[in-house]
Protein backbone atom coordinates (compact mmCIF):
# COMPACT_ATOMS: atom_id res chain seq x y z
CA UNK A 1 0.00 0.00 0.00
CA UNK A 2 1.51 3.58 -0.58
CA UNK A 3 1.45 5.71 1.84
CA UNK A 4 -0.46 9.06 -0.31
CA UNK A 5 -2.26 9.24 -3.36
CA UNK A 6 -0.70 8.79 -6.63
CA UNK A 7 -3.10 10.66 -8.31
CA UNK A 8 -4.28 13.92 -8.67
CA UNK A 9 -7.90 13.95 -7.04
CA UNK A 10 -10.67 16.47 -8.26
CA UNK A 11 -12.78 17.46 -5.76
CA UNK A 12 -16.22 18.77 -5.88
CA UNK A 13 -20.29 17.68 -5.45
CA UNK A 14 -21.82 15.23 -8.17
CA UNK A 15 -25.07 16.70 -9.78
CA UNK A 16 -27.67 14.81 -7.65
CA UNK A 17 -29.45 13.96 -11.04
CA UNK A 18 -26.54 11.95 -11.90
CA UNK A 19 -26.20 10.30 -8.60
CA UNK A 20 -29.54 9.47 -8.79
CA UNK A 21 -29.18 7.92 -12.40
CA UNK A 22 -26.49 4.93 -10.80
CA UNK A 23 -26.65 2.43 -8.84
CA UNK A 24 -25.37 3.69 -5.21
CA UNK A 25 -22.27 0.73 -6.01
CA UNK A 26 -21.54 2.16 -9.32
CA UNK A 27 -21.86 5.24 -8.02
CA UNK A 28 -19.17 4.79 -5.22
CA UNK A 29 -16.91 3.23 -7.39
CA UNK A 30 -16.82 6.24 -9.96
CA UNK A 31 -15.79 8.20 -7.19
CA UNK A 32 -12.88 5.74 -6.05
CA UNK A 33 -12.03 5.72 -9.55
CA UNK A 34 -11.96 9.08 -10.22
CA UNK A 35 -14.23 9.02 -13.04
CA UNK A 36 -16.67 11.81 -10.71
CA UNK A 37 -15.39 13.95 -8.17
CA UNK A 38 -14.46 13.13 -4.39
CA UNK A 39 -16.51 14.73 -2.02
CA UNK A 40 -15.16 18.06 -0.52
CA UNK A 41 -14.99 16.68 3.37
CA UNK A 42 -12.48 14.09 2.21
CA UNK A 43 -9.71 16.89 1.34
CA UNK A 44 -9.19 16.91 5.13
CA UNK A 45 -8.36 13.12 4.88
CA UNK A 46 -6.92 12.35 1.68
CA UNK A 47 -8.21 8.84 1.37
CA UNK A 48 -6.24 6.81 -0.96
CA UNK A 49 -6.61 2.50 -2.49
CA UNK A 50 -10.12 2.66 -2.06
CA UNK A 51 -12.39 -0.30 -2.69
CA UNK A 52 -16.01 -0.72 -3.02
CA UNK A 53 -18.24 -3.70 -3.10
CA UNK A 54 -21.95 -4.09 -2.17
CA UNK A 55 -22.41 -3.70 1.29
CA UNK A 56 -18.65 -2.55 2.21
CA UNK A 57 -16.16 -0.32 1.58
CA UNK A 58 -12.37 -0.28 2.46
CA UNK A 59 -9.94 2.96 2.07
CA UNK A 60 -6.64 4.19 3.51
CA UNK A 61 -5.46 7.73 4.90
CA UNK A 62 -2.67 8.84 6.83
CA UNK A 63 -3.06 11.02 10.03
CA UNK A 64 -0.81 13.84 10.24
CA UNK A 65 0.63 16.88 11.99
CA UNK A 66 -2.34 19.39 10.31
CA UNK A 67 -5.16 17.18 12.17
CA UNK A 68 -3.81 17.62 15.70
CA UNK A 69 -5.97 19.18 18.61
CA UNK A 70 -4.26 21.20 21.60
CA UNK A 71 -3.14 18.62 23.32
CA UNK A 72 -1.00 16.98 20.53
CA UNK A 73 -2.93 14.36 19.09
CA UNK A 74 -4.80 13.56 16.53
CA UNK A 75 -8.47 15.22 16.84
CA UNK A 76 -11.09 12.72 17.17
CA UNK A 77 -12.82 14.60 14.40
CA UNK A 78 -10.66 13.16 11.92
CA UNK A 79 -11.82 9.65 13.02
CA UNK A 80 -15.47 10.84 12.90
CA UNK A 81 -15.00 12.06 9.41
CA UNK A 82 -13.69 8.61 8.18
CA UNK A 83 -15.99 6.14 10.11
CA UNK A 84 -18.87 8.15 9.20
CA UNK A 85 -17.76 8.43 5.77
CA UNK A 86 -17.07 4.31 5.41
CA UNK A 87 -20.83 3.52 7.13
CA UNK A 88 -21.94 6.14 5.03
CA UNK A 89 -20.30 4.46 1.66
CA UNK A 90 -21.11 1.33 2.77
CA UNK A 91 -24.87 1.87 3.11
CA UNK A 92 -24.79 3.77 -0.44
CA UNK A 93 -23.11 0.98 -1.89
CA UNK A 94 -26.01 -1.36 -1.32
CA UNK A 95 -28.83 1.27 -2.76
CA UNK A 96 -30.53 0.90 -6.39
CA UNK A 97 -30.49 3.93 -8.54
CA UNK A 98 -32.90 6.67 -7.82
CA UNK A 99 -32.15 5.95 -3.52
CA UNK A 100 -30.33 8.18 -1.73
CA UNK A 101 -28.80 8.16 2.34
CA UNK A 102 -28.51 10.55 5.30
CA UNK A 103 -27.03 9.76 8.23
CA UNK A 104 -29.41 9.86 11.39
CA UNK A 105 -27.00 9.30 14.19
CA UNK A 106 -23.70 7.25 14.66
CA UNK A 107 -21.87 6.54 17.61
CA UNK A 108 -17.99 6.25 18.31
CA UNK A 109 -15.41 4.91 20.53
CA UNK A 110 -12.20 5.78 20.24
CA UNK A 111 -9.69 3.03 21.28
CA UNK A 112 -5.99 4.26 20.56
CA UNK A 113 -4.85 7.65 20.16
CA UNK A 114 -3.50 8.25 16.68
CA UNK A 115 -0.48 10.69 16.19
CA UNK A 116 1.19 12.48 12.87
CA UNK A 117 3.38 9.48 13.77
CA UNK A 118 1.01 6.67 13.55
CA UNK A 119 1.38 5.69 9.36
CA UNK A 120 -1.47 4.59 6.95
CA UNK A 121 -4.74 3.66 8.79
CA UNK A 122 -7.52 1.47 7.00
CA UNK A 123 -11.22 2.35 7.61
CA UNK A 124 -13.09 -0.48 6.83
CA UNK A 125 -17.43 -0.01 6.70
CA UNK A 126 -20.16 -2.98 6.42
CA UNK A 127 -23.57 -2.55 6.34
CA UNK A 128 -25.06 -4.89 9.12
CA UNK A 129 -28.80 -4.26 7.42
CA UNK A 130 -30.32 -2.44 4.75
CA UNK A 131 -34.12 -1.88 4.35
CA UNK A 132 -36.44 0.37 2.55
CA UNK A 133 -36.70 3.37 5.15
CA UNK A 134 -33.50 2.06 7.24
CA UNK A 135 -30.06 0.89 6.76
CA UNK A 136 -27.69 0.24 9.69
CA UNK A 137 -23.74 0.18 9.25
CA UNK A 138 -20.23 -0.64 11.42
CA UNK A 139 -17.08 0.90 10.85
CA UNK A 140 -13.13 0.56 11.87
CA UNK A 141 -10.12 1.98 11.58
CA UNK A 142 -7.09 0.15 12.18
CA UNK A 143 -3.42 0.85 12.11
CA UNK A 144 -1.08 -0.89 9.36
CA UNK A 145 -0.55 -3.78 12.07
CA UNK A 146 -3.71 -4.47 12.04
CA UNK A 147 -4.22 -2.67 16.05
CA UNK A 148 -8.17 -1.07 16.31
CA UNK A 149 -7.96 2.55 16.78
CA UNK A 150 -11.78 3.57 16.73
CA UNK A 151 -14.53 1.97 15.50
CA UNK A 152 -18.74 3.40 15.42
CA UNK A 153 -22.21 2.37 14.30
CA UNK A 154 -24.78 3.79 12.52
CA UNK A 155 -28.72 4.12 11.62
CA UNK A 156 -28.96 5.98 8.06
CA UNK A 157 -32.25 7.15 6.94
CA UNK A 158 -33.46 5.97 2.88
CA UNK A 159 -35.04 7.99 0.44
CA UNK A 160 -36.13 8.17 -2.92
CA UNK A 161 -34.26 11.03 -4.85
CA UNK A 162 -36.89 13.07 -5.86
CA UNK A 163 -37.17 13.19 -10.14
CA UNK A 164 -36.16 15.97 -11.41
CA UNK A 165 -33.37 17.61 -9.02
Amino acid sequence: MDAKPTAKVEYGVTPTHVMASMSGLDFVRAIFDGRLPCPPIMQNVEPFDSTAETGHVVFHSVPGFRHYNPIGSVHGGYAAILLDSAMGLAVHTALPAGTGYTTLEFKISFIKGMTKDTGPVRTEGKTLSVGRRAATAEARITDANGRLLAHATTTCLVFEIPKGT
